[in-house]
């Protein structure tokens, strides 16, 4: 696997990742902020979330997005994996990537849908997340996490 720091200039193949990884929320919710962001949108996106990206075999195949929120608090905006390499163990080297290149960090906070019992078994048993509110988000229900060391 090979990570690279995104910039700008990489904004059509985050909105490939994004896309591929969000299909079935759009679907299932008829929104998703992640799905169908334009040019415009994503590079605003890189500007204030900075994103890491993972290649493997020269084809990107993941994203993991943050924002500093204070002295080693961060938000987890976006762990995006594209479907068809989803399950492989990508968003886990992600997320283990974002804490090696931040090892100052004492809190990680994300949100994910209520109804998505896989993300939720991913962030409280591999990462040790807590559960930590609920919330209405359109359409939706999304659990708040968080992770404290």
């Amino acid at each position: 696997m090979i990570y690279k720091n995104a910039d700008t200039s990489d904004a059509e193949i985050l909105i490939e990742i994004y896309n591929s990884a969000f299909r079935e929320d759009f679907i299932r919710y008829g929104r998703c902020q992640a799905y169908g962001l334009s040019r415009e949108n994503m590079e605003r996106s890189i500007t204030e979330y900075p994103k890491i990206i993972a290649w493997e075999h020269e084809k990107p195949v993941g994203v993991i997005s943050y924002k500093e929120e204070g002295p080693g608090k961060y938000y987890i905006g976006c762990l995006a994996v594209i479907k068809e390499a989803q399950g492989r163990g990508i968003g886990t080297s992600l997320l283990k990537r974002f804490m090696s290149e931040h090892p100052k960090w004492h809190e990680l906070t994300l949100v994910t849908p209520k109804d998505n019992e896989r993300n939720i078994r991913f962030y409280t048993e591999r990462f040790g997340f807590e559960i930590v509110g609920e919330e209405e988000d359109g359409a939706e229900t999304v659990l708040w996490f968080r992770r404290r060391r």
